[in-house]
């Protein structure tokens, strides 16, 4: 059940292994800072997130250590 209000924003990206790490990392945080355009508001807002369902996989193997797809959900606290 998700909250009246509450940001929940999907995201997906096709990354480096540099990136993959920095993504990892920021999964292991308990909470993150979001900026996000809110389309209710036609305004930016800032809120306290958490991410949820992370997923990251191989696409395609390249002499750069691969090209990685990386899911998640972005839920306001």
């Amino acid at each position: 059940m998700v909250r009246t209000g509450v940001a929940s924003i999907s995201v997906s990206f096709s990354v480096s292994p540099k990136w993959l790490q920095l993504l990892t990392k920021f999964k292991q945080q308990e909470k993150i800072s979001v900026d996000y355009f809110d389309m209710e508001t036609l305004d930016m807002k800032r809120a306290e997130m958490f991410i949820e369902g992370y997923k990251a996989g191989l696409v395609k193997d390249t002499s750069y250590k691969g090209l990685w797809n990386v899911s998640f959900t972005l839920r306001e606290f």
